[in-house]
Protein backbone atom coordinates (compact mmCIF):
# COMPACT_ATOMS: atom_id res chain seq x y z
CA UNK A 1 0.00 0.00 0.00
CA UNK A 2 2.88 2.22 1.01
CA UNK A 3 4.74 1.43 -2.30
CA UNK A 4 1.66 2.32 -4.42
CA UNK A 5 0.77 5.11 -2.32
CA UNK A 6 4.36 6.62 -3.54
CA UNK A 7 4.01 6.26 -6.77
CA UNK A 8 0.65 7.47 -7.10
CA UNK A 9 2.16 10.36 -5.18
CA UNK A 10 5.45 10.12 -8.42
CA UNK A 11 3.05 10.81 -11.05
CA UNK A 12 1.76 13.95 -10.07
CA UNK A 13 5.10 15.49 -10.09
CA UNK A 14 5.92 18.21 -12.47
CA UNK A 15 9.70 16.20 -13.01
CA UNK A 16 7.85 13.89 -14.20
CA UNK A 17 5.72 15.21 -16.51
CA UNK A 18 8.51 16.82 -17.93
CA UNK A 19 10.45 13.54 -18.87
CA UNK A 20 7.40 12.31 -20.59
CA UNK A 21 6.89 15.34 -23.02
CA UNK A 22 10.52 15.75 -23.38
CA UNK A 23 10.90 11.94 -24.80
CA UNK A 24 7.59 12.33 -26.79
CA UNK A 25 8.90 15.74 -28.61
CA UNK A 26 12.24 14.43 -28.99
CA UNK A 27 11.78 10.80 -30.04
CA UNK A 28 8.54 12.68 -32.59
CA UNK A 29 11.13 14.50 -34.08
CA UNK A 30 13.36 12.03 -34.48
CA UNK A 31 10.82 9.60 -36.33
CA UNK A 32 9.66 12.83 -38.36
CA UNK A 33 13.52 13.29 -39.56
CA UNK A 34 13.18 9.28 -40.42
CA UNK A 35 9.75 9.80 -42.09
CA UNK A 36 11.64 12.54 -44.25
CA UNK A 37 13.97 9.96 -45.06
CA UNK A 38 11.28 8.11 -46.62
CA UNK A 39 10.47 10.34 -49.55
CA UNK A 40 13.50 8.97 -52.34
CA UNK A 41 11.44 5.58 -51.72
CA UNK A 42 7.92 6.89 -52.68
CA UNK A 43 8.67 6.88 -56.12
CA UNK A 44 10.11 3.55 -56.27
CA UNK A 45 8.63 1.35 -54.10
CA UNK A 46 5.15 3.35 -52.61
CA UNK A 47 3.91 0.41 -51.10
CA UNK A 48 6.68 -0.11 -49.03
CA UNK A 49 7.22 3.56 -47.65
CA UNK A 50 3.59 3.11 -46.57
CA UNK A 51 4.48 0.14 -44.55
CA UNK A 52 7.46 1.81 -43.18
CA UNK A 53 5.44 4.80 -41.95
CA UNK A 54 3.04 2.94 -40.83
CA UNK A 55 5.33 1.57 -38.24
CA UNK A 56 7.40 4.79 -37.54
CA UNK A 57 3.95 6.60 -36.92
CA UNK A 58 3.03 3.86 -34.23
CA UNK A 59 6.20 4.68 -32.66
CA UNK A 60 4.75 8.54 -31.87
CA UNK A 61 0.85 7.75 -31.24
CA UNK A 62 1.38 4.20 -29.34
CA UNK A 63 3.43 6.59 -26.64
CA UNK A 64 -0.40 8.49 -25.87
CA UNK A 65 -1.59 5.01 -25.78
CA UNK A 66 0.77 4.09 -23.09
CA UNK A 67 0.21 7.42 -21.16
CA UNK A 68 -3.72 5.86 -21.07
CA UNK A 69 -3.15 2.24 -20.76
CA UNK A 70 -0.20 1.92 -18.64
CA UNK A 71 0.78 5.36 -17.06
CA UNK A 72 -3.16 6.22 -15.33
CA UNK A 73 -4.12 2.73 -15.97
CA UNK A 74 -7.30 3.29 -17.61
CA UNK A 75 -9.48 0.24 -18.44
CA UNK A 76 -11.71 -0.23 -21.51
CA UNK A 77 -14.93 -2.24 -22.05
CA UNK A 78 -16.27 -2.68 -25.39
CA UNK A 79 -19.84 -3.70 -25.84
CA UNK A 80 -20.53 -5.35 -29.38
CA UNK A 81 -21.80 -9.09 -30.70
CA UNK A 82 -19.18 -11.55 -30.95
CA UNK A 83 -19.56 -11.82 -34.21
CA UNK A 84 -18.70 -8.30 -35.26
CA UNK A 85 -15.71 -8.81 -32.62
CA UNK A 86 -14.29 -11.43 -34.85
CA UNK A 87 -13.88 -8.83 -37.85
CA UNK A 88 -12.27 -5.72 -35.60
CA UNK A 89 -9.31 -4.91 -37.35
CA UNK A 90 -9.23 -7.98 -39.98
CA UNK A 91 -11.69 -4.97 -42.30
CA UNK A 92 -11.36 -1.93 -43.56
CA UNK A 93 -13.82 0.24 -41.58
CA UNK A 94 -15.10 4.06 -41.17
CA UNK A 95 -15.87 4.65 -37.51
CA UNK A 96 -18.27 7.55 -36.14
CA UNK A 97 -17.67 8.15 -32.89
CA UNK A 98 -19.10 11.05 -30.67
CA UNK A 99 -17.29 14.16 -29.47
CA UNK A 100 -18.04 14.60 -25.97
CA UNK A 101 -14.56 14.36 -24.02
CA UNK A 102 -11.60 15.88 -23.42
CA UNK A 103 -9.54 12.53 -24.40
CA UNK A 104 -12.03 10.98 -26.73
CA UNK A 105 -8.88 10.97 -29.34
CA UNK A 106 -7.33 8.72 -27.09
CA UNK A 107 -9.68 5.68 -26.16
CA UNK A 108 -10.47 5.91 -29.73
CA UNK A 109 -6.72 5.37 -30.38
CA UNK A 110 -6.68 2.99 -28.26
CA UNK A 111 -9.00 0.77 -29.30
CA UNK A 112 -7.36 1.42 -32.67
CA UNK A 113 -4.35 -0.38 -31.04
CA UNK A 114 -6.00 -3.51 -29.28
CA UNK A 115 -6.73 -4.26 -32.06
CA UNK A 116 -4.18 -3.71 -34.52
CA UNK A 117 -4.64 -0.53 -37.41
CA UNK A 118 -3.31 2.52 -34.62
CA UNK A 119 -0.35 2.99 -37.49
CA UNK A 120 -2.67 3.04 -39.95
CA UNK A 121 -5.53 4.74 -38.39
CA UNK A 122 -7.01 7.63 -40.38
CA UNK A 123 -9.12 10.65 -39.70
CA UNK A 124 -10.35 13.97 -41.65
CA UNK A 125 -8.45 16.85 -39.60
CA UNK A 126 -7.77 20.56 -40.14
CA UNK A 127 -5.33 21.68 -42.82
CA UNK A 128 -3.44 24.00 -40.34
CA UNK A 129 -2.84 20.60 -38.40
CA UNK A 130 -0.40 19.44 -40.99
CA UNK A 131 2.10 22.01 -40.28
CA UNK A 132 2.05 21.26 -36.92
CA UNK A 133 5.58 19.44 -35.77
CA UNK A 134 5.82 15.68 -34.48
CA UNK A 135 1.51 14.84 -34.70
CA UNK A 136 0.62 16.82 -37.80
CA UNK A 137 4.22 15.92 -39.90
CA UNK A 138 3.75 12.17 -38.96
CA UNK A 139 -0.32 13.09 -39.91
CA UNK A 140 1.60 14.39 -43.39
CA UNK A 141 3.83 10.99 -43.85
CA UNK A 142 0.49 8.52 -43.20
CA UNK A 143 -1.43 10.35 -45.76
CA UNK A 144 -4.13 11.63 -43.39
CA UNK A 145 -6.67 13.79 -45.23
CA UNK A 146 -6.64 17.63 -44.63
CA UNK A 147 -9.07 20.18 -45.42
CA UNK A 148 -9.03 23.92 -45.27
CA UNK A 149 -13.52 24.06 -44.18
CA UNK A 150 -14.41 25.43 -47.42
CA UNK A 151 -16.25 23.03 -49.36
CA UNK A 152 -15.59 24.55 -52.88
CA UNK A 153 -11.84 24.59 -52.07
CA UNK A 154 -11.78 21.40 -50.55
CA UNK A 155 -14.09 19.65 -52.82
CA UNK A 156 -11.23 18.20 -55.05
CA UNK A 157 -8.51 17.64 -52.65
CA UNK A 158 -10.14 15.75 -50.02
CA UNK A 159 -11.61 13.58 -52.99
CA UNK A 160 -8.44 13.01 -54.20
CA UNK A 161 -7.12 12.10 -50.83
CA UNK A 162 -9.49 9.81 -50.11
CA UNK A 163 -9.33 7.88 -53.46
CA UNK A 164 -5.62 7.70 -52.91
CA UNK A 165 -6.31 5.19 -49.70
CA UNK A 166 -7.71 2.87 -52.01
CA UNK A 167 -5.16 0.89 -52.62
CA UNK A 168 -3.45 1.11 -49.44
CA UNK A 169 -2.10 -1.90 -48.38
CA UNK A 170 -2.95 -1.75 -44.19
CA UNK A 171 -5.83 -2.71 -43.13
CA UNK A 172 -7.27 0.85 -41.43
CA UNK A 173 -10.09 2.73 -39.54
CA UNK A 174 -10.86 6.21 -40.43
CA UNK A 175 -12.15 8.17 -37.20
CA UNK A 176 -14.72 10.58 -37.89
CA UNK A 177 -16.52 13.02 -35.38
CA UNK A 178 -19.29 13.85 -37.59
CA UNK A 179 -20.30 16.84 -35.15
CA UNK A 180 -16.87 18.12 -36.08
CA UNK A 181 -16.51 20.21 -32.71
CA UNK A 182 -17.02 18.63 -28.91
CA UNK A 183 -20.17 19.17 -27.38
CA UNK A 184 -20.99 21.61 -24.73
CA UNK A 185 -24.20 22.70 -23.37
CA UNK A 186 -23.78 26.65 -25.52
CA UNK A 187 -23.39 24.78 -28.46
CA UNK A 188 -26.11 21.89 -27.93
CA UNK A 189 -28.14 24.69 -27.86
CA UNK A 190 -27.71 26.20 -31.20
CA UNK A 191 -27.54 23.34 -32.92
CA UNK A 192 -30.55 22.03 -31.29
CA UNK A 193 -32.20 25.70 -32.60
CA UNK A 194 -30.96 24.94 -36.43
CA UNK A 195 -32.91 21.31 -35.84
CA UNK A 196 -36.22 23.30 -34.95
CA UNK A 197 -35.64 25.07 -38.03
CA UNK A 198 -35.11 21.94 -40.13
CA UNK A 199 -37.55 20.11 -39.38
CA UNK A 200 -35.02 17.57 -37.98
CA UNK A 201 -36.10 15.78 -34.55
CA UNK A 202 -33.57 16.94 -31.51
CA UNK A 203 -31.14 15.29 -29.74
CA UNK A 204 -29.82 15.26 -26.25
CA UNK A 205 -26.86 13.86 -26.10
CA UNK A 206 -24.92 14.82 -29.45
CA UNK A 207 -24.97 18.22 -31.59
CA UNK A 208 -26.61 17.41 -35.30
CA UNK A 209 -24.14 15.47 -37.84
CA UNK A 210 -22.48 17.21 -40.65
CA UNK A 211 -23.42 14.84 -43.14
CA UNK A 212 -21.53 16.05 -46.62
CA UNK A 213 -17.91 14.99 -45.13
CA UNK A 214 -19.92 11.75 -44.43
CA UNK A 215 -21.22 11.37 -47.23
CA UNK A 216 -18.23 12.38 -49.53
CA UNK A 217 -15.99 9.89 -47.25
CA UNK A 218 -18.22 7.17 -47.93
CA UNK A 219 -19.04 7.67 -51.67
CA UNK A 220 -14.99 7.71 -52.08
CA UNK A 221 -14.00 4.72 -49.97
CA UNK A 222 -16.73 2.07 -51.19
CA UNK A 223 -15.48 -1.14 -52.60
CA UNK A 224 -11.92 -0.59 -50.07
CA UNK A 225 -14.02 -0.20 -46.94
CA UNK A 226 -16.42 -2.74 -45.48
CA UNK A 227 -18.39 -1.16 -43.09
CA UNK A 228 -19.48 1.56 -40.46
CA UNK A 229 -18.43 1.17 -36.67
CA UNK A 230 -21.22 3.43 -34.99
CA UNK A 231 -19.34 4.05 -31.98
CA UNK A 232 -20.67 5.71 -29.05
CA UNK A 233 -17.95 6.68 -25.69
CA UNK A 234 -18.75 6.98 -22.13
CA UNK A 235 -16.71 7.01 -18.96
CA UNK A 236 -18.28 5.15 -15.85
CA UNK A 237 -19.89 7.38 -12.79
CA UNK A 238 -20.42 9.97 -14.74
CA UNK A 239 -16.77 11.34 -14.85
CA UNK A 240 -15.39 14.15 -17.44
CA UNK A 241 -11.97 13.25 -17.86
CA UNK A 242 -8.73 15.21 -18.73
CA UNK A 243 -5.43 14.66 -20.54
CA UNK A 244 -4.18 16.70 -17.29
CA UNK A 245 -6.02 13.94 -15.23
CA UNK A 246 -4.08 10.97 -17.32
CA UNK A 247 -1.23 12.81 -16.95
CA UNK A 248 -0.82 12.88 -13.29
CA UNK A 249 -2.14 8.96 -13.56
CA UNK A 250 -6.00 9.25 -12.71
CA UNK A 251 -7.67 5.67 -13.81
CA UNK A 252 -11.12 5.98 -15.39
CA UNK A 253 -12.87 3.33 -17.06
CA UNK A 254 -14.02 3.91 -20.79
CA UNK A 255 -17.38 2.02 -22.02
CA UNK A 256 -17.29 2.11 -25.71
CA UNK A 257 -20.41 0.79 -27.63
CA UNK A 258 -19.44 -0.73 -30.90
CA UNK A 259 -22.25 -2.11 -33.54
CA UNK A 260 -20.96 -2.91 -37.06
CA UNK A 261 -23.03 -2.26 -40.18
CA UNK A 262 -22.15 -3.03 -43.43
CA UNK A 263 -21.34 -0.25 -45.58
CA UNK A 264 -23.96 -1.49 -48.76
CA UNK A 265 -26.70 -0.60 -45.94
CA UNK A 266 -25.62 3.19 -46.42
CA UNK A 267 -27.36 4.77 -49.26
CA UNK A 268 -25.05 6.15 -52.00
CA UNK A 269 -27.42 9.39 -53.07
CA UNK A 270 -26.41 12.16 -50.71
CA UNK A 271 -29.40 13.41 -49.34
CA UNK A 272 -30.63 9.94 -48.59
CA UNK A 273 -27.16 9.31 -47.19
CA UNK A 274 -27.66 12.35 -45.02
CA UNK A 275 -31.28 11.16 -43.71
CA UNK A 276 -29.33 8.06 -42.64
CA UNK A 277 -26.70 9.60 -40.83
CA UNK A 278 -29.01 11.96 -39.17
CA UNK A 279 -30.85 8.91 -37.80
CA UNK A 280 -27.65 6.99 -37.00
CA UNK A 281 -27.72 10.43 -34.32
CA UNK A 282 -30.74 9.55 -33.26
CA UNK A 283 -30.37 5.88 -32.35
CA UNK A 284 -26.80 7.22 -31.06
CA UNK A 285 -28.52 9.71 -28.45
CA UNK A 286 -30.85 6.51 -27.54
CA UNK A 287 -28.03 4.43 -26.60
CA UNK A 288 -26.80 7.07 -24.71
CA UNK A 289 -29.67 7.90 -23.04
CA UNK A 290 -29.83 3.47 -21.70
CA UNK A 291 -26.20 4.06 -20.21
CA UNK A 292 -27.54 7.06 -18.15
CA UNK A 293 -30.42 5.15 -16.91
CA UNK A 294 -28.53 1.67 -16.59
CA UNK A 295 -24.99 2.75 -16.30
CA UNK A 296 -24.20 0.56 -19.14
CA UNK A 297 -24.91 -0.08 -22.48
CA UNK A 298 -26.87 -2.48 -24.03
CA UNK A 299 -25.27 -5.85 -25.00
CA UNK A 300 -22.56 -8.49 -24.22
CA UNK A 301 -19.43 -6.97 -22.60
CA UNK A 302 -15.99 -7.99 -23.46
CA UNK A 303 -11.91 -6.34 -22.18
CA UNK A 304 -10.00 -6.61 -25.56
CA UNK A 305 -6.44 -7.28 -24.01
CA UNK A 306 -3.96 -4.59 -23.75
CA UNK A 307 -1.16 -5.35 -26.43
CA UNK A 308 2.68 -4.75 -24.72
CA UNK A 309 3.79 -2.79 -28.10
CA UNK A 310 2.88 0.29 -26.42
CA UNK A 311 4.56 -0.14 -23.65
CA UNK A 312 7.94 -1.56 -24.78
CA UNK A 313 8.34 1.52 -27.72
CA UNK A 314 7.49 3.87 -24.77
CA UNK A 315 10.38 2.37 -22.68
CA UNK A 316 12.63 2.17 -25.33
CA UNK A 317 12.41 6.00 -25.97
CA UNK A 318 12.90 6.75 -22.25
CA UNK A 319 15.79 4.38 -21.77
CA UNK A 320 17.44 5.77 -25.06
CA UNK A 321 16.52 9.39 -24.51
CA UNK A 322 16.20 10.18 -21.10
CA UNK A 323 19.84 9.02 -19.63
CA UNK A 324 21.60 11.99 -22.04
CA UNK A 325 19.54 14.53 -20.62
CA UNK A 326 20.30 13.87 -17.15
CA UNK A 327 24.19 13.57 -17.62
CA UNK A 328 23.97 17.06 -19.82
CA UNK A 329 21.71 18.60 -16.84
CA UNK A 330 24.43 17.02 -14.05
CA UNK A 331 27.04 18.61 -16.40
CA UNK A 332 25.51 21.98 -16.00
CA UNK A 333 24.38 22.02 -12.56
CA UNK A 334 28.13 20.97 -11.85
CA UNK A 335 29.86 23.74 -13.78
CA UNK A 336 30.06 25.77 -11.16
CA UNK A 337 28.35 28.60 -13.10
CA UNK A 338 25.75 30.56 -11.22
CA UNK A 339 24.34 31.77 -14.87
CA UNK A 340 24.48 28.63 -15.99
CA UNK A 341 21.96 27.21 -13.04
CA UNK A 342 19.89 29.90 -13.14
CA UNK A 343 19.20 29.30 -16.85
CA UNK A 344 18.69 25.76 -16.36
CA UNK A 345 16.07 26.28 -13.78
CA UNK A 346 14.56 29.04 -15.99
CA UNK A 347 14.58 26.70 -19.32
CA UNK A 348 12.78 24.18 -17.14
CA UNK A 349 10.27 26.52 -15.74
CA UNK A 350 9.53 27.89 -19.30
CA UNK A 351 8.96 24.53 -20.34
CA UNK A 352 6.80 23.70 -17.49
CA UNK A 353 4.50 26.32 -18.25
CA UNK A 354 4.23 25.61 -22.11
CA UNK A 355 3.65 22.19 -21.34
CA UNK A 356 0.83 23.59 -19.07
CA UNK A 357 -0.76 25.54 -21.95
CA UNK A 358 -0.71 22.79 -24.11
CA UNK A 359 -2.56 20.89 -22.22
CA UNK A 360 -5.16 23.92 -21.38
CA UNK A 361 -5.68 23.91 -25.10
CA UNK A 362 -7.03 20.19 -25.18
CA UNK A 363 -9.84 21.52 -22.19
CA UNK A 364 -13.58 21.69 -23.32
CA UNK A 365 -13.75 24.92 -22.67
CA UNK A 366 -11.63 26.15 -24.43
CA UNK A 367 -12.37 24.37 -27.78
CA UNK A 368 -13.67 25.61 -30.99
CA UNK A 369 -15.68 28.66 -31.28
CA UNK A 370 -18.53 27.14 -33.60
CA UNK A 371 -21.71 28.30 -32.91
CA UNK A 372 -20.54 30.51 -30.45
CA UNK A 373 -20.51 33.82 -32.07
CA UNK A 374 -22.88 36.60 -32.26
CA UNK A 375 -22.94 39.29 -35.01
CA UNK A 376 -25.22 41.68 -34.87
CA UNK A 377 -26.03 42.18 -38.19
CA UNK A 378 -27.73 38.77 -38.34
CA UNK A 379 -29.46 36.01 -37.13
CA UNK A 380 -28.31 33.37 -34.97
CA UNK A 381 -29.88 30.83 -37.06
CA UNK A 382 -27.76 32.25 -40.17
CA UNK A 383 -24.46 32.31 -38.03
CA UNK A 384 -24.71 28.73 -37.31
CA UNK A 385 -25.42 27.96 -41.23
CA UNK A 386 -22.33 29.74 -42.39
CA UNK A 387 -20.30 27.55 -39.46
CA UNK A 388 -21.84 24.44 -40.55
CA UNK A 389 -20.95 25.62 -44.28
CA UNK A 390 -17.46 26.42 -43.68
CA UNK A 391 -16.83 23.88 -41.14
CA UNK A 392 -18.14 20.30 -42.63
CA UNK A 393 -15.09 18.43 -43.53
CA UNK A 394 -13.60 19.39 -40.27
CA UNK A 395 -12.44 16.35 -37.39
CA UNK A 396 -12.82 18.64 -34.21
CA UNK A 397 -11.20 21.50 -32.62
Amino acid sequence: MIRMGIIKVLKTQLLCHLIICYVFLVSGFIVNLLQLCTLPLWPINKQLARKINCRLGYSISSQLVALLEWWSGTECSLYTDPESYSLYGKENAIVVLNHNFEIDFMAGWTICERFGVLGSSKVLAKKELSFVPVIGWMWYFLEIVFCKRNWEVDRKNVVQSLRNLRDYPENFWFLLHCEGTRFTEKKHKISMEVAEKKGLPKLKYHLLPRTKGFWMTVQNLRGKVTAVYDSTLNFRNNEMPTLLGVLNGKKYHADLYVRRIPLDSVPEEESECAAWLHKLYQEKDEFQEHYTRTGRFPGPITSPPCRPWALLNWLFWVCLLVYPLFRLLLQLLLSGSISTVVCTFVFCFAVSVGIRWMIGQTEIEKGSNYGNKEVKTRSCYCIVMRALSQQELALAK
